[in-house]
């Protein structure tokens, strides 16, 4: 399937090429309210939300292609994002935000989804996801990673969402 997502400065456009046998369709609801969407900023712009929806929107589909039957549809709207850590207005690094991982700042993502097989919903929910081990459990992510405590996160959710077609509105 094609999708065509966005015009790039310059006028090119950017087309993304999902996989044939899978389908997932992530939307973000008013991200410019999200708790914490910026990778390096306390205060995230457009580009900076830009960065983590393009990173979360590429491994939903690379676990959907994995996954998903060719005639299931996923789809999802994402309604906050906290990412793992907070910036520390005072703890900066050569006048640059630094973010700071504590056992109390786990990452979390609110999201709505559905999941069909053509017209028929197999299941659908309401969930926020957290993650309050984060920094205790075994992560298999690279430390250079920008989603490495997310990933995870993401990934058992995923898994829960593949084994529960035949349940609907489950939550």
């Amino acid at each position: 399937m094609l999708r065509l997502s966005s015009l790039l400065p310059g006028g090119l456009l950017a087309i993304a090429v999902t996989a044939a046998h899978a389908d997932v369709a992530v939307n973000f609801i008013d991200p410019a309210h999200y708790t914490d969407a910026a990778y390096s900023h306390a205060f995230a712009n457009e580009k900076d939300r830009a960065e983590v929806q393009r990173d979360i929107t590429q491994h939903l589909e690379r676990l959907a292609e994995r996954s998903l039957p060719p005639d299931e549809t996923l789809t999802i709207d994402v309604r906050d994002i906290d990412l793992a850590g907070w910036f520390e207005p005072w703890n900066t690094r050569m006048g640059h935000d630094v973010r700071i991982l504590r056992d109390i700042t786990w990452p979390r993502i609110k999201l709505a989804w559905a999941l069909k097989r053509g017209d028929e919903l197999l299941a659908s929910g309401e969930e926020r996801l957290v993650d309050m081990n984060y920094l205790m459990v075994t992560n298999t992510y690279p430390r250079t990673d920008r989603l490495r405590y997310e990933r995870p996160m993401l990934d058992a959710w995923f898994r829960g969402i593949v084994g529960r077609r035949e349940g609907v509105g489950s939550e």
